[in-house]
């Protein structure tokens, strides 16, 4: 497998089309699985995020009695920036903007940086509903980032390296997807988590007239959106590069399999907000802590003896 290269800060702008074209992928996808799921026709659901983007364009920002104006408009348009920076240390191929020793490191501490900028979207408005969306999601990375944390020291381990083009290129025989299958879900499901997604996005729930969503509106509404999107694009593709080999595949190119991959497990994870139930934080903390976390570090501790034995 060919070494993993640095590339210069003029394909910026191409990393950041490609993170929005792939959201926009996953705003259509989620468009028409919604239409055909409430009896309507799935290509009027395909347009529907073109549609939502020009209306939120249009719409006047919505303001409230002593609202932290910088603290919610830095939330809301924070999960933009925070995806992006997720996927600077995301090898395309053999190519990678930030070929960071620590890149698995990196990617946790830009998850961290996510719970601040939701809390700060929740708090900023200063609307009841907002901020109980809030303190939601702190309860919610409570229960997942512990196992999430493990789940991403697996591949590592197994790597011997925190830099992602060394746990590409450990995976030339077998992915780690493959032998480390709780990891795998575990991290996907984190994944989920920290993009306020599916059964996972209590903070906006419908219960509290959308939680982190309530007051929110206009451009800022629509980079929280654009960011919760951006989010889960940035999660695949890191789980690409962390348990699904990379770019390794037969007759095409790296880059182009990294792209295919990327897609695949998006279009999964969109499926999952229409499939699955809305898990409540305290039932989720039961579970993480309860459940997922000893399975990972289970996980983790057989990654350790067949690094030994090895």
């Amino acid at each position: 497998m060919p070494e993993v290269v640095e590339v210069s800060a003029a394909w910026v702008p191409v990393a950041t089309l490609l993170v929005v074209a792939a959201a926009l992928w996953a705003g259509c996808l989620d468009g028409a699985l919604r239409a055909r799921s409430t009896g309507g026709p799935g290509v009027r659901g395909w347009s529907a995020p073109v549609a939502e983007v020009a209306r939120l364009l249009r719409q006047r920002r919505r303001t409230l009695v002593a609202a932290d104006s910088l603290l919610w408009r830095l939330g809301g348009g924070g999960l933009l920036v925070a995806a992006l920076l997720m996927v600077a240390v995301v090898p395309l191929g053999r190519w990678t903007l930030a070929d960071l020793g620590v890149g698995v490191v990196w990617f946790n501490a830009m998850d961290v940086l996510v719970w601040a900028l939701v809390w700060m979207a929740g708090w900023g408005p200063n609307s009841a509903h907002a901020l109980v969306g809030g303190y939601r999601f702190l309860a919610q990375a409570l229960a997942y980032e512990l196992p999430l944390m493990f789940a991403l020291t697996a591949p590592a381990v197994a790597a011997g390296s925190l830099r992602l083009g060394d746990v590409v290129a450990a995976q030339q025989d077998l992915w780690f997807a493959v032998w480390m299958p709780v990891a795998f879900v575990v991290f996907c499901a984190g994944v989920v988590a920290f993009s306020v997604w599916g059964p996972l996005s209590a903070a906006a729930g419908d219960d509290i007239a959308g939680g982190v969503l309530a007051e929110i509106s206009g451009v800022d509404r629509l980079l929280l959106l654009a960011g919760r999107y951006a989010l889960l694009v940035a999660g695949s593709a890191f789980a690409v590069a962390a348990f699904l080999g990379g770019g390794s595949g037969p007759w095409l190119p790296g880059w182009l399999w990294s792209v295919l991959k990327t897609l695949l497990l998006l279009s999964v994870l969109v499926a999952v907000r229409g499939r699955l139930p809305l898990l409540r934080p305290d039932r989720l903390v039961e579970l993480g802590w309860v459940v997922v976390l000893p399975l990972t570090l289970l996980q983790l501790l057989v990654v350790s003896v067949v690094v030994v034995v090895r």
